[in-house]
This record gives C-alpha cells, sequence and structure tokens, in this order.
C-alpha cells in the first residue's frame, strides 16, 4: 500500500529486519516476541532518528539551507545522526547539547566531533527554552548570511513523524497486520514466513514516532494494531497530549493527506519504566540488558531501549498481551552504551 508522503533523501538502509526472540519467549512464558531491527538503518546512521531525518533534510535541502541546529542530552542518538547525516549530505551541524562537556570523548558524543559537528553545551534551564534558543540562534545566523534549517529535539514533529508512518507501510510488506491472522506462525509469502503483529511496543523520548506510528495506523487502516509508548522521561499523559499535538500539526501538511482521526484513548502507554530519571538506569533494567546480549545477542542502551524492554518483558509477564503476538521496535542507542559501560559490566552501582 502507498500513501502520497512528502518527498524524503535515502539515507536509512531498509528494510530493517525481523527476528523472533524465543529465548525471552521462553523465560517470560508467553509470546510470540519479535523484534524489528530498526537500529540496522546503518552504521554511523544507526537508529530510529535516521528514518525521521530522511524527510527533515529533503526538506533542509529543498530550502538552500547550508547548516542544520538541533539538540539533546550530551549521549544523545538523535544529534549523532543530525550531524553525520547532516556532513553526508554537505550541510554543516550545530548541535546544543543539554549537560558539560566531559573529560572524555565517548560513544556519540565521539562521533559528533568526528564529522566536524559545532558542538554547544547548554544548561538545564537553558534546555527547557530550546526551542527559542533554536530561534534565537538561527536568527543570528541568518545575520551572518547562513542558512539555517532547525531540526526539533529527537525530529519529533509533524514532517519527522512521517518516518514513522513509513515505516508502518514497510512493516505491512514484511507482517500480517490484520485481525484475522492472531496465529503466530503466519502465512507463507515469497519472502518466507510473515510473522503475524497485534502489537508494537517502542521507547518514547520525544514522541516523534510514536506519533508517527499512530498516523500511520489511521491512515492505513489498521485499526486492529495497537501501538504502545513507553515513556523514558516524562510520563505517559505528557506523550498521550505529545502525539496528539503533532497530529494536530500534521493536518493540511501535504496535499493527499488529512489529519486523522486518532482517539486519546487510543494512545497507550507502559507507564512506570522510566527509572530514577532520563538516562539514569536502574538494577532490574540493567540486568535485562546484560541477558538479553548473553541470551539474545541482542544489545539495548540503558537510557532507551534497555527500559523500553524492560518494560515489554514485566507487562508480558503480567498478560497485559495475553497471548497476542508482540513486536518491539529497536531504535538504537548501541553508541550510547560506550559511556555506560562500567555500569553495564557490573563495574559501577546503579
Amino acid at each position: 500500500m502507498s500513501l502520497d508522503l512528502p518527498s524524503r533523501v535515502p539515507l536509512a538502509n531498509l528494510p530493517t529486519p525481523i527476528q523472533r526472540l524465543s529465548r525471552t519467549e521462553a523465560r517470560v512464558g508467553r509470546g510470540p516476541l519479535y523484534v524489528k531491527r530498526d537500529d540496522e538503518t546503518g552504521a554511523d546512521l544507526s537508529g530510529n532518528k535516521v528514518r525521521k531525518l530522511e524527510f527533515l533534510l529533503r526538506d533542509a535541502l529543498d530550502q538552500k539551507c547550508d547548516i542544520v541546529l538541533t539538540c539533546g542530552g550530551v549521549q544523545s542518538n538523535h544529534c549523532r545522526a543530525t550531524a553525520v547525516a547532516s556532513r553526508r549530505l554537505g550541510l554543516d551541524s550545530r548541535l546544543y547539547l543539554r549537560g558539560t562537556k566531559p573529560e572524555s570523548l565517548d560513544g556519540n558524543l565521539f562521533l559528533d566531533t568526528m564529522v566536524g559537528a559545532d558542538v554547544r553545551y547548554i544548561t538545564a534551564e537553558q534546555y527547557e527554552e530550546r526551542a527559542s534558543l533554536l530561534e534565537t540562534e538561527a536568527e543570528r545566523l541568518r545575520g551572518d548570511g547562513r542558512r539555517p534549517y532547525i531540526v526539533p529535539e529527537g525530529g519529533s514533529n509533524a514532517l519527522g513523524s512521517v518516518g514513522y508512518v513509513q515505516f508502518l507501510i514497510e512493516l505491512m510488506g514484511q507482517a500480517e497486520l490484520s485481525p484475522s491472522t492472531q496465529d503466530a506462525s503466519a502465512k507463507s509469502s515469497k519472502g518466507g514466513v510473515r510473522p503475524a503483529v497485534r502489537h508494537v511496543v517502542v521507547a518514547t523520548g520525544s514522541g516523534g514516532t510514536l506519533a508517527g506510528l499512530h498516523l500511520g495506523r489511521e491512515l492505513l487502516g489498521l485499526k486492529d494494531l495497537r501501538i504502545w509508548g513507553v515513556p523514558v522521561c516524562n510520563d505517559g499523559e505528557y506523550f498521550r497530549n505529545k502525539v496528539l499535538s503533532i497530529a494536530d500539526e500534521f493536518a493540511g501538511g501535504w496535499d493527499g493527506l488529512s489529519r486523522p482521526a486518532i482517539a486519546s484513548d487510543e494512545v497507550r502507554m507502559l507507564d512506570g519504566y522510566k527509572g530514577p530519571a532520563y538516562a539514569v538506569p536502574y538494577p532490574e533494567e540493567v540486568a535485562l540488558i546484560q541477558e538479553t546480549a548473553r541470551t539474545e545477542g541482542l544489545l539495548l542502551d540503558p537510557v532507551y531501549t534497555g527500559k523500553a524492554f524492560y518494560g515489554l518483558v514485566e507487562e508480558m509477564t503480567r498478560g497485559t498481551f495475553a497471548d497476542d503476538p508482540v513486536l518491539f521496535v529497536h531504535t538504537g542507542g548501541i553508541f550510547s552504551t560506550f559511556a555506560y559501560r562500567d555500569v553495564l559490566l557490573g563495574r559501577d552501582q546503579v
């Protein structure tokens, strides 16, 4: 199925594969459980942000911009992807990172520096006003003769969310999403066995990925597909409102696409798994990250995917999904794990 979506610049290696997590199923005693490997969208461009950047940076190129501004934490996957993708397209980038410069450049921050991003460190108070800060800095650059393009935190606006409308179109070619297919063994096709999927679970840190999934669900008529976000900061109500806000922004944005009617109670959340704070891991999460690496060969990060997967496994154990097939969206984060090596190896206590 196709929709009349905005144009994009190809950056991601697509489609990303789906694999079954049979050992986790056995431990939990429920399933089937699958993971869609959006951590394999690329190497330096690993993660969910690349799908959004395909649309956002196409817009930047169309506007003849020459520098991209965005923001995030010091180990932001989004900022790294933006810096790498911008450089690949011949654009400069400036990153506003919440925090102070560490003694050693590691993980995503190391890669930001490698591709020549202009890194600026800002306080938590400044970050609270990040939208106005980016606008002010863009205006200063225009005064210097530059042509800036602002990408919001996480690429999470209406245009960025189109990346995960496209994701669902891709998923429809790989899996059975119709209510008539509840059996995990699913049907055969030219590409082999197509798993059935009833629930999709994803980490939620800025809301754009979750919004795109909900917009795609409505636009594609996938009424029986249930989408769940696992907040890694803020809470479920915050992200429910964020999804609806992005959907409002989506309205009338492109010919042939209208704002789908998303019911607030359809924006499902698995709340209570963010731990002490954003980017702060907790023991149960770390233990599951270690176990999943050693049993499934699946590498999760302690900021996003570790918390989301822990929430998913806990909810599976409680019977939240019954015996319906569940798909976890692996949104990346491999480079940030290097900054948490001591915690993940058990050298530091959490």
